[in-house]
């Protein structure tokens, strides 16, 4: 099978193959089952074939019998479930009183593990899912029996800790709380889910509980400061993977040229549902993960056309699965995956966390996902345990993506990035000290939960109004329900809801610090991989109406930006510049928008608009370039276009070391900075308040300049293109761009 898997997708026979290697496989390593290992739960491993574990189940394990809190970063299928599961369960078995949160991003996930742990608890121990799905009654029920409550962080923060009372048994009795796929927790969602981890831990200690912490994630470069962040504890960190792993060929594919002199290339999902049909009619079980839920509609149905002309029987074997479906229909494509009726899915990322869905012999990737964690993620639902597996990363014009074609080796031999969290985020964490309060009114010694920075913080939010202080005692000012103000994925606390039109329906939220550039009037709006067209924005009533577009072009605003200095935090030499890190002002408007046609980017008209500045105070990285980098008056006419584009492609690969995708991130360059005079260049957080993205670029500015040298060197437009130096949001619209200027000065500070 390897070799037939291996050979299929060889250059010789597909052109697009532009690199190509094995990984080797590994074997397991594995370890007795616990001599302490309750007996209920030995006989259950037997059921299901386990007589041994892998050594960092057993790891995790040993950590639990001393009563760390752990983390556990190994890669995809390798049992991570076992590493919380058996500890959580035979503290349960053995405690009839004892209770367990399990803490998912997704519901699926959390519908998953219900299954597992009834397989492993039978009917000893009561588990309940408690989401936005459970009924009235199902909720209840949870409350008064449920010994191991199946939920996600927006539950626990709107739901669990704000009507506490009515959870008082269970809080007493809080022994574990566990917190799966843990690097999905970063960013904006991750800071929040910090404070509400804090909230979680200080109601429990209210009813007398200590609750201990195991987390589990995908393989992270700051896994055991991640979890601390998070958590706020101590946490043992749990890395060495005794799993086996087979080998694996990666297909670096890249999509064949229609327009030379801009370097535009042939659809990406066009070329993934040639691959695709191409594995299906050679019997390989296959996933194709894609960004959006659009893109996996269009392989999917572009696959099954190409099924249809040459094995219509084949079309059947074949589905889309991604969120908007019903939990049943999700389960029923799962379980057709699980048991061979289906040959392949296409799936936005909803399938790339652990969701059991059987052995596959091939995971495309279309686009590079976001982070290196997930790509990996991505490939690792092919070849579960030491089976062979295929996996291909099909490009598309982006920036990022053209790099890891042009330097595959750059890809595979990358550390997965850090993930990015800060709780004491002043625009996030008074928030949640107030939603703290509203729960139990703080104290001094709350700090315990809230670091160091809690007087401060406390100071700051009575300033703010959030807080009330009487005599040592802080209480919420907002006495109904602050909580509700708080969304966990936007700094923000002002959301835009975003409405349609015709149906009155809410189709999700835009973050008020980039409302203006989304949801614009005009502004043709991607949610979820759907298209629609903003027909009114609401300033005074934070909504934008919006209805279904399907029109053949899109929009691009135009801002104009400026930025203050606001204090210099580090400063770091690299080469010939210095580095600053610090805290800024960001000023935007919006002034106009460009309408261009899909495919060509043809501009189709300019309109313009009349809104209001907005300004945020955020977390950045700069730089000047001294005068002798531009020695000449050449140089000088040269000096805007080259700022520019190196801001471009520095922004384009910063996702590379900061779990992030590049619209977290803004920038700006200008020749002469009101506040340095001198040509200055700014990658700043495009959160309020900033959670340590740009931070990360400070801190390894030479290995990203470098990065973004080779970017700019290797691509083989003229003069700058979407593969190198030009960005999809710009806010001046591309202009002016000067890549072999850029290209010269990255050269000179390198």
């Amino acid at each position: 099978m390897a070799r037939e898997l291996f050979d299929l997708l060889s250059s010789d026979r597909f052109p697009q193959v532009e690199a190509q290697t094995v990984l080797p496989g590994r074997p397991g390593r594995s370890a007795p089952l616990p001599a302490d290992l309750h007996l209920q739960l030995a006989d259950a491993l037997a059921a299901q074939g386990i007589t041994r574990l892998w050594t960092h189940q057993a790891d995790c394990w040993a950590a639990s019998r001393k009563e760390d809190h752990f983390m556990v970063t190994t890669g995809t299928a390798s049992g991570k479930s076992l590493c919380f599961n058996l500890p959580a369960l035979d503290g349960l078995l053995r405690d009839p009183h004892a209770r367990a949160i399990y803490l998912y991003p997704t519901k699926a996930l959390a519908q998953d593990q219900l299954r597992r742990l009834r397989m492993l608890a039978g009917r000893e121990v009561e588990v309940a899912t408690y989401d936005g799905d459970t009924p009235t009654a199902a909720r209840q029920t949870a409350r008064k029996k449920a010994r191991v409550i199946l939920t996600n962080p927006d539950m626990i923060h709107l739901s669990l800790l704000p009507r506490h009372e009515l959870w008082d048994d269970f809080f007493f009795n809080l022994r574990y709380v566990v917190i799966d796929e843990a690097h999905t927790y970063r960013g904006v969602f991750g800071s929040n889910v910090a404070n509400v981890l804090r909230r979680l831990r200080r109601v429990s200690s209210f009813y007398g509980a200590e609750p201990r912490f195991m987390l589990a994630s995908a393989t992270i470069r700051n896994a055991r400061e991640h979890a601390q962040q998070l958590t706020g504890l101590e946490v043992t960190h749990i890395s060495g993977d005794g799993a086996p792993v087979g080998p694996r060929k990666v297909v670096f594919w890249q999509p064949p040229l229609v327009e030379d002199q801009m370097n535009l290339r042939r659809s990406a999902n066009s070329e993934a549902a040639e691959l695709l049909s191409e594995l299906v009619r050679c019997g390989i079980r296959s996933i194709c993960f894609t960004k959006s839920r659009r893109s996996a509609e269009l392989i999917y149905q572009q696959t099954v056309d190409r099924l249809k002309e040459t094995d219509p029987h084949l079309a059947e074997r074949l589905s889309p699965y991604r969120a908007g479906y019903t939990p049943e229909q999700r389960r029923s494509i799962e379980t057709m995956l699980f048991g061979g009726q289906l040959l392949a899915v296409v799936s936005t990322s909803a399938l790339e966390l652990g969701i059991d869905i059987g052995a596959l012999d091939a995971a495309i990737t279309v686009g590079y996902p976001g982070t290196m964690a997930s790509l990996w993620q991505q490939w690792g639902r092919a070849g579960r345990g030491k089976g062979e597996s295929l996996a291909v990363f099909v490009a598309g014009n982006d920036a990022l993506e053209q790099f890891f074609i042009k330097h595959p080796d750059e890809l595979l031999g990358r550390d997965v990035e850090a993930a990015t969290v800060d709780f004491a985020n002043p625009f996030i964490h008074g928030l949640h000290l107030a939603a703290a309060a509203y729960e139990s009114p703080l104290m001094t010694d709350d700090r315990r939960f809230f670091g160091p920075a809690f007087p401060t913080a406390l100071s700051r939010a009575v300033e703010e109004g959030l807080l009330r202080h009487r005599t040592g005692v802080w209480y919420s000012s907002d006495t109904d329900f602050p909580a509700g103000r708080i969304g966990l994925r936007s700094t923000a606390g002002e959301q835009y809801t975003i409405v349609e039109q015709d149906t009155g329906d809410i189709i999700g939220t835009e973050g008020a610090e980039t409302a203006f550039s989304a949801l614009h009037p005009g502004a043709v709006y991607l949610h979820m991989g759907d298209t629609y067209l903003v027909t009114e924005l609401d300033i005074d009533g934070h909504r934008a109406f919006v209805r279904p577009f399907w029109d053949t072009y899109h929009t691009i605003p135009r801002r104009e930006a400026d930025t203050r200095i606001i204090a210099e935090r580090m400063q770091t030499t690299v080469g010939p510049l210095t580095l600053h890190l610090g805290e800024i002002a960001v000023s935007t408007q919006v002034v106009a928008y460009q309408k261009k046609r899909l495919g060509s980017d043809e501009v189709l008209g300019t309109e313009e608009l009349d809104l209001p500045r907005q300004e945020f105070v955020t977390e950045a990285m700069w730089f000047v370039i001294p005068p002798e980098m531009f020695p000449t008056e050449g140089d000088l006419i040269r000096l805007p276009g080259a700022i520019h584009a190196v801001e471009h492609a520095l922004i384009a690969l910063l996702p590379l070391y900061a779990m992030c995708d590049r619209w977290d991130i803004g920038g700006l360059s200008t020749p002469v900075h009101s506040q340095t005079e001198q040509p200055t260049i700014f990658v700043y957080d495009g959160h309020a308040g900033g959670v340590g993205i740009s931070r990360q670029g400070f801190g390894r500015f030479a290995e990203w300049a470098r990065d973004a040298r080779d970017l700019i060197r290797d691509c083989p437009c003229e003069s700058g293109c979407p593969s190198c130096i030009q960005s999809p949001k710009c806010g001046n619209w591309n202009e002016p761009l000067d890549k072999e200027a850029a290209l010269r000065l990255l050269e000179a500070i390198l």
